[in-house]
């Protein structure tokens, strides 16, 4: 019988770290008990996670995103259309409007990145692609025009994301988000320099070529992140994923690096600050 409770919280951490990639949203999934972000938010605080960065998919996790981060310190933004929802839109004469407002968006000073956009072809399939290659060279564009990161959802479209990256040109700092490539794709990140973040995906037993490109990757260029509510560690799985859970897929990269979770926190904190910027400037009072 299945567990759909929240885990206990995990020992917290001594060096603070952040989450790279969360969904704190209190709609769009069907998780029971789903907490309020606030709660959420305590709970990650209370083992040393020090902030998140709230990821949109569409129009409307993208307009939270945005207004939560500009009134809760904890939080910074990132906007998007996921590129399953590119074809959605784009079916409904929608999508350039709605790149215009991702654009918009992006514009906000605690929206730090556009994401997640990229490539799915797990879900996606014939003359829909084109319209997520059209949506995410737009939003590469917008990431470079307001200077911020870009996050990748990849899936199963590795060549094709490379190949576009390459060819229209990657934002300074790019990140692909829950990384699902090998140790040959992490060497191409490093060459070029972008960041691979690793989810709870990272400590399940069949994934050993997550952990070889773990080895791969420069710590300079390594980030964490839950992807929550989904893709919580082992040996938590098959229950909700949330921020606060960040320390035990941190500790299963530092026990696998035979580094110490103390140094590889201080470094993950550093990389994720180069990214995104401080989470510490002043935020917007909203009422809610």
């Amino acid at each position: 019988m299945s567990d759909d409770s929240y885990p206990p919280l995990p020992e917290a951490l001594t060096v603070g770290v952040y989450d790279n990639h969360t969904h704190l949203e209190p709609f769009g999934n069907e998780l029971k008990g789903q907490l309020d972000y606030r709660e959420h938010l305590d709970r990650a605080s209370s083992v040393g996670v020090r902030g998140v960065v709230q990821v949109g998919g569409d129009l409307v996790s993208s307009r939270w995103s945005a207004e939560v981060a500009a009134r809760e310190p904890r939080v910074l933004a990132a906007v998007a259309l996921h590129p399953n929802e590119a074809p959605r839109y784009a079916a409904a004469g929608e999508l350039h409007d709605a790149l215009a407002e991702i654009d918009e968006l992006a514009s906000r000073p605690r929206v730090r990145a556009v994401g997640e956009t990229g490539l799915d072809y797990f879900r996606t399939e014939g003359d829909d692609l084109r319209f997520q290659h059209e949506s995410f060279e737009a939003h590469i564009d917008i990431a470079k025009k307001h200077g911020i990161a870009l996050q990748i959802h990849d899936r199963d479209a590795h060549d094709d994301v490379i190949e576009t990256l390459l060819r229209v040109g990657a934002p300074e700092h790019t990140v692909f988000h829950c990384f699902s490539g090998d140790a040959a794709m992490a060497r191409v990140a490093a060459d070029h320099g972008w960041y691979l973040s690793f989810a709870g995906t990272v400590t399940f037993k069949n994934a050993g070529y997550l952990r070889e490109a773990l080895e791969v990757i420069p710590r300079s260029r390594i980030l964490v992140e839950t992807d929550a509510p989904y893709l919580t560690p082992h040996p938590l799985r098959g229950r909700p994923n949330a921020p606060y859970l960040i320390p035990v897929t941190l500790r299963a990269m530092a026990a696998h690096l035979e580094t110490d979770v103390t140094m590889l926190a201080a470094q993950v904190t550093s990389n994720t600050e180069e990214v995104y910027g401080t989470w510490d400037s002043e935020p917007v009072v909203v009422d809610d």
